[in-house]
């Protein structure tokens, strides 16, 4: 076991996140053994992934002085939401520069989004960068400090979150007695796959750690996640390591593109809910799981095995998309 060295952190989730059997759901697939790692439950305004991550990037932002955090992301962004409730937990402003037009309605995370005091900006088909680098020019001349965090916060600080929580995933797998053979979560910007392969590594997880692609084909996700992996483990003083060919991805399961919600997710999100009473999202845990429980069917996970779901969050995105769950 290699340590990490220790980072700046802000306390802003509920740490550690339980681990649950998925005892019903697992009956009725007749797979493997199923558990579910609920980091959906880290708090912040309805929680999720990035809660983990805006431990540090926020640390960051405040010991650099800034007073106003900007991020960006789509229109039901769970990263945009979470970003908006840490920085009203700190006293900070906030700027969310969100992809397309303004929509009709307001639900979901953009309701949460307002809610949470967040200035909203839409990108109307010009390039994210250049809208949040007038946001930010915005804000330096009311005499404000911005930091911009990337999109999911996927970079070296949101990824090394997830090399701790891998952390403090393998204490409570010792304390427990419990073996798991495969970690499967929902993969998209990167930085938790990265943190969690690192993490892997780090801690001496003997399991394999599988990334179900939301929007990103295989190739493309697997060079942008062991990059990140390599960048994170220097950050953390881990040496110069390359973990690209131990990147795991599977892009079987984009359907017709990002946030487009079909009939994968609609089963994932209906079955889960209606054996084990957890909600799962339409954009990232859905289609996940919605793989996993297809990968099951087909026989790549069986009896015998151990896999852990790890819930990233996004259920505050459900009534969004109501007329294409119901």
């Amino acid at each position: 076991m290699i340590k990490p060295k220790l980072q700046n952190r802000l306390q802003l989730a509920h740490l550690p996140t339980p681990i649950e059997k998925l005892e019903r759901l697992g009956k009725h697939l007749g797979g493997p053994d199923l558990y579910i790692k609920r980091d959906d439950l880290t708090g912040l305004a309805t929680g999720g992934n990035k809660t983990r991550k805006l431990e540090f990037l926020v640390a960051e932002a405040l010991a650099q002085g800034s007073n106003h955090l900007i991020t960006t992301g789509g229109p039901q962004s769970n990263h945009c939401r979470q970003t908006a409730a840490a920085a009203a937990r700190c006293g900070l402003g906030c700027s969310l520069v969100l992809r397309g037009h303004a929509p009709e309605s307001i639900t979901g995370n953009l309701l949460l989004d307002k809610l949470l005091g967040a200035h909203i900006y839409w990108t109307e088909g010009r390039e994210v960068k250049a809208v949040i680098a007038e946001v930010a020019t915005e804000q330096k001349n009311m005499g404000h400090t911005p930091y911009v965090i990337p999109l999911g916060g996927s970079n070296v600080l949101g990824a090394s979150a997830y090399v701790f929580a891998m952390q403090e995933l393998m204490t409570q797998l010792t304390t427990s007695n419990l073996n798991i053979d495969f970690i499967v979560f929902a993969s998209s910007s990167g930085g938790t796959h990265a943190g969690l392969l690192l993490g892997a590594y780090a801690y001496d997880f003997r399991g394999s750690v599988l990334g179900i692609s939301i929007d990103h084909p295989a190739e493309a996700l697997q060079t942008q996640v062991g990059a990140l992996a390599t960048a994170t483990a220097t950050h953390l003083g881990l040496g110069t390591l390359s973990l690209a060919e131990k990147v795991s991805v599977n892009d079987d399961y984009l359907g017709k593109g990002y946030a487009q919600v079909g009939d994968l997710e609609r089963e994932a999100i209906r079955t889960v809910a209606q054996l084990e009473g957890i909600l799962l999202d339409p954009v990232y845990t859905g289609r996940a799981m919605g793989g996993l429980i297809d990968l099951i069917r087909w026989g790549a996970f069986t009896r015998g095995q151990s896999v852990l779901f790890w819930h990233t969050g996004g259920t505050a995105a459900l009534p969004a998309f109501a007329d294409k769950l119901l």
